[in-house]
């Protein structure tokens, strides 16, 4: 009995049940505004240069970064993800094309015949065979779909690697210059701290002092070479960290700009809604989200019946032959699953599964990136305002600490008054260095979060 294909196909798509959208639960609402920037008319985003860390005039930031980017086995990592994902595509795009083989066989016979004769066969046949799939119900062409979208995938996942690593480096190159800062800092303070002990081994000498205020004395001095040796080991670990960063061992960095001369243009941030386009990370998970939904209509469409055409043609040559002989087939078949055992349904749910996974994954990037902006936003504010303040309160302690100073020399006040004012002093001087820092990193960070320039032409046209 030979069933008709139309109704076969009905029935074997009414196995595979109802094709299913992604959660509900997996949309994320959109925010209208940057609560950053509450107060402050929402105006489009200004566009980021790609190479937007030349923003920072520091030439050898700039040359840092660019070796970075050139040598870092992270990116050549993921350079080899989006090779292996191409030849992925070109494996499931070459599933659709027609397959052509050629099969040459020979053979030598010896034998003897009904009469006791010997006899002796040379044979030979020499055949093209040509078999195509068509793709009736879409099977081949939401697989082809789903390599094109994993990708694009991967192509934003290097992009995605690329941002970090500029910003990281950057980053990396502000905290070795604040570290620079700080030993400058900690060796102008332990150049004072040699003049007190040496002012106080006078006084005690004379009698104008108790041994206290020596023995004070030298533990202040001891104490800014133990925060001096302590910020060497940092700088040397920075340095460190960069040269893995660079894919090199470690080695001295160079130095460009002082952390005082370092600035980064500030940039709006635009509206929520812009960062959706704009982020290779966001645009990895679409894809990725593009790619499972393809993988699901395919895995559906298995249940589907496979029509398959073969062609084939040659020719048969003996020397028991006085002429060789060509040789042809036409022919097709239609390929239907009846069962299977549950194998085809539950590849089905597993590639349901699969983009309702990559559904809440693509939530998730939206969410994350834009507190990633909220955070960059608050940290560069609360930055700004940490700065100014303590520009003020180190305005006041150098002014404390020089009256403290007069007034030890000049036998009005202990040592100890003088001591506690160097003391803070230092202190405001060391947090001024680090919110500077803190300040350039938050910069940083916000262009990182906005996308560096990043836009989806430029990963999508590179397949």
């Amino acid at each position: 009995m030979r069933w008709p294909a139309l109704p076969l196909a009905m029935v074997l798509a009414a196995c595979a049940g109802p094709r299913t959208d992604a959660p509900v639960a997996a949309t994320a609402a959109v925010p209208s505004a940057w609560i950053g920037t509450a107060g402050v008319p929402g105006t489009a985003q200004a566009q980021i240069d790609a190479r937007w860390w030349q923003a920072f005039g520091d030439p050898v930031l700039t040359q840092l970064v660019d070796d970075v980017l050139a040598g870092n086995t992270d990116l050549a990592i993921a350079a080899t993800r989006v090779e292996q994902a191409r030849a992925q595509m070109a494996l499931v795009q070459g599933e659709r094309m027609p397959s052509l083989s050629a099969a040459v066989s020979a053979a030598r016979q010896g034998d003897v015949d009904a009469f006791g004769r010997a006899r002796r066969q040379n044979a030979g046949q020499a055949e093209l065979t040509l078999a195509y799939e068509v793709d009736l119900f879409g099977r081949l062409a939401s697989a082809d779909a789903a390599a094109r979208a994993s990708l694009l995938a991967s192509q934003a996942a290097h992009d995605t690697v690329r941002l970090a690593l500029a910003a990281t480096t950057a980053s990396s190159y502000i905290s070795l210059r604040a570290q620079d800062a700080r030993l400058e800092v900690l060796r102008a303070t332990l150049d004072i701290r040699a003049a007190s002990l040496k002012l106080a081994q006078q006084r005690v000498q004379s009698g104008y002092s108790p041994q206290l205020d020596l023995r004070q004395a030298e533990a202040e001095y001891s104490a800014a070479e133990q925060l001096i040796a302590a910020t060497v080991t940092g700088i040397r670990r920075q340095e460190n960290a960069l040269g893995v960063l660079l894919g090199k061992p470690p080695q001295l960095m160079r130095r460009g700009a002082d952390l005082e001369v370092l600035q980064l243009p500030p940039i709006a941030p635009g509206l929520p809604t812009e960062l959706l386009r704009r982020r290779p990370d966001i645009y990895q998970a679409e894809q990725q989200l593009v790619a499972a939904d393809h993988t699901l209509d395919s895995a559906r469409a298995a249940f589907m019946p496979s029509f398959r055409i073969g062609l084939s043609g040659g020719y048969v040559d003996s020397n028991l032959l006085a002429d060789p002989i060509s040789i042809f087939s036409v022919g097709g078949s239609i390929l239907a699953p009846l069962l299977d055992g549950g194998r085809l349904q539950a590849q089905a749910d597993a590639a349901t599964a699969r983009r309702d996974e990559a559904a809440f994954a693509y939530k998730r990037a939206t969410l994350v990136a834009w507190r990633e902006v909220e955070d960059a936003l608050a940290a560069e504010d609360g930055a700004a305002r940490q700065e100014s303040a303590i520009l003020a309160q180190k305005q006041a302690l150098a002014q404390a600490y020089a009256l403290a100073g007069n007034r030890y020399r000049n036998g009005y006040s202990p040592y100890l008054e003088q001591l506690d004012a160097q003391r803070s002093l230092l202190s405001a001087e060391l947090s001024l260095v680090q919110v500077k820092a803190d300040r350039l990193s938050a910069g940083v960070s916000l262009y990182q979060a906005l996308g560096g320039g990043w836009q989806v032409s430029s990963g999508a046209q590179r397949q």
